[in-house]
């Protein structure tokens, strides 16, 4: 059995993950979803690592798992901790020396939203969090979700360049949403090889599949753990 870490995105709080956590419990694993600390804008991202390798103690058997921003913290946690597998769900992979906010300029992420919003009628970078996050989400536990949102990240985890020098050497497997309207499908089968060197997998969902495809998603996250050590990223 294996225990996940399953670290959110920007805005969010580990509630995100509670459908998915309930299904791998359910299967006999364990899981870990801290919230990361929220509304102080001097916590960094090596703040971020230190609230999951807290949360993590000194449980074995770890999946890792970013979604989103959590893709910036993820790769911190599994360099620091023996991690089996690292998993990034529409993560916004790092290189080293990015500074978080550089990274929409630098991945080209602009022009992939408004050439995706050109095909589907704009529904892609749409203002509107029910279009672009929630489409596929029931609605009460939509608004539920908009409920907890909070500050985070800070300012500082975003002006700071990621500190690592490579990519972690633990087997890394990248997941993404083929209905997602905030990271279009398109650009991350563009990014991913070009920055993992590794073909992404695909799930049918919006960027928040662990809310609309609870156990879809935890059907995938078990497998990663299972085959595990499969690709390695070398950089």
């Amino acid at each position: 059995m294996s225990t996940f870490v399953l670290i959110h995105g920007g805005g969010d709080v580990g509630w995100y993950w509670h459908l998915v956590g309930a299904e791998l419990r359910a299967r006999g694993h364990d899981v870990v979803a801290p919230n990361l600390p929220g509304d102080d804008e001097s916590k960094t991202l090596a703040d971020y690592a230190d609230a999951v390798v807290e949360a993590v103690g000194g449980k074995q058997n770890l999946a890792v798992v970013g979604q989103s921003f959590g893709a910036f913290t993820a790769p911190l946690v599994a360099e620091r901790l023996p991690v089996d597998v690292l998993v990034l769900l529409a993560g916004m992979i790092p290189t080293p020396g990015e500074p978080p906010d550089e990274w929409w300029a630098n991945t080209g992420y602009r022009s992939a939203v408004a050439e995706q919003a050109e095909r589907d009628g704009g529904l892609t970078g749409s203002a509107d969090p029910y279009v672009s996050f929630y489409h596929d989400v029931p609605r009460a536990l939509a608004e539920e979700a908009m409920g907890k949102e909070r500050a985070h990240p800070s300012s500082a985890a975003m002006s700071a360049p990621w500190p690592l020098d490579a990519w972690p050497n633990v087997p890394t497997r990248f997941l993404l949403c083929t209905e997602d309207r905030f990271f279009p499908p398109d650009f991350f089968r563009r990014l991913v090889p070009e920055r993992l060197g590794i073909v992404p997998d695909e799930i049918a969902g919006s960027h928040c599949v662990a809310l609309s495809r609870p156990k879809e998603l935890a059907d995938l996250l078990e497998d990663y753990a299972a085959t595990a050590p499969t690709t390695r990223i070398e950089q």
